[in-house]
């Protein structure tokens, strides 16, 4: 696994992803404002792990989809352990505990080992198979 490659891709996601999830606070479309950005970033981190997946099996094609998945979101966690939480979270009431444990958080979660998943089997899996 080339997990320097990986860490960079998931940087760039969290980067992009924070950017769409507080740019969403800007434009009222729902009254809840916190569920809107949850709706974003649920929407948005979707094709950001799919381009990320992309770029990373152009370099390699051995490593599973669920691993890849796994850095992406432990890079995420970490940048929101280090920087989401104590810059937006915690001036506004929450804490770390609340952040990590709330449903919407686990639900993102799951959706980037889900994605990283089916694309490793979509395109790099079935690619595979094809080929021998």
């Amino acid at each position: 696994m080339k997990t320097q490659r990986a860490i960079l891709l998931g940087i760039a996601i969290w980067i992009i992803a924070i950017l769409f999830y507080s740019i969403s606070y800007a434009i009222p479309i729902l009254e809840n404002l916190d569920t809107q950005a949850n709706v974003v970033l649920f929407v948005v981190v979707m094709p950001l792990v799919w381009f990320g997946c992309y770029f990373y099996y152009k370099k390699d094609n051995k490593t599973h989809g669920l691993k890849v998945g796994q850095t992406f979101l432990l890079t995420a966690v970490a940048l929101d352990a280090l920087i989401t939480v104590p810059l937006f979270v915690m001036p506004n009431g929450g804490s770390h505990y609340s952040f990590f444990t709330s449903v919407g958080f686990w639900i993102i979660a799951f959706e980037f080992l889900l994605v990283a998943s089916l694309y490793w089997y979509a395109r790099v899996y079935s690619k595979n198979l094809i080929s021998k």
